[in-house]
């Protein structure tokens, strides 16, 4: 059985207790989720264009704006430990532990090696409001298009 991204040679992913289960993660979207495109649908009735899933950029954003290097991401409730909603499976537990532990913390890597490229990186839980994702990442993008760019 192959590894998921993010998992480590050294600790193999073990065998799904069900298969029931088993196969619903492996339907489970990593890209263009319900959360992602009731915002980016939001974004654009606001008139914003923007670049979705930027190859060429640390994480691959779910939502780029390449003019004011604004970074956007959805993250699961469940893959990034969402403090809310965030549940720790009761099987395999140490396994899913240092999994989704590794995912948080290649979070933070990301977003530290796009700032270090000069984006401005945010995050929203895919249980948060569309309307008020849009607004707020709408505010953010005005403040940046609007800002004078700094000294290189």
């Amino acid at each position: 059985m192959k590894s998921s991204p993010g998992t480590s040679p050294a600790a193999p992913q073990p065998a799904p207790l069900s298969e029931q289960v088993s196969n619903q993660m492996k339907r489970m979207r990593r890209a263009s989720t319900k959360p992602e495109l009731l915002i980016r649908r939001a974004l654009h009735r606001r008139g914003l264009r923007f670049r979705v899933n930027h190859p060429a950029l640390p994480g691959r954003p779910d939502i780029a704006f390449t003019r004011v290097r604004l970074a956007i991401f959805i993250d699961g409730c469940f893959w990034h430990m969402c403090p809310k909603h965030g549940v720790m499976p009761k099987n395999n537990r140490e396994w899913w532990q240092a999994k989704l532990h590794r995912n948080v913390e290649r979070d933070r890597e990301k977003d530290a090696a796009l700032m270090d490229l000069g984006w401005h990186v945010r995050h929203f839980w895919e249980h948060d409001d569309p309307a008020a994702a849009a607004e707020e990442i709408e505010k953010a993008w005005q403040h940046l298009r609007t800002s004078p760019e700094p000294d290189s």
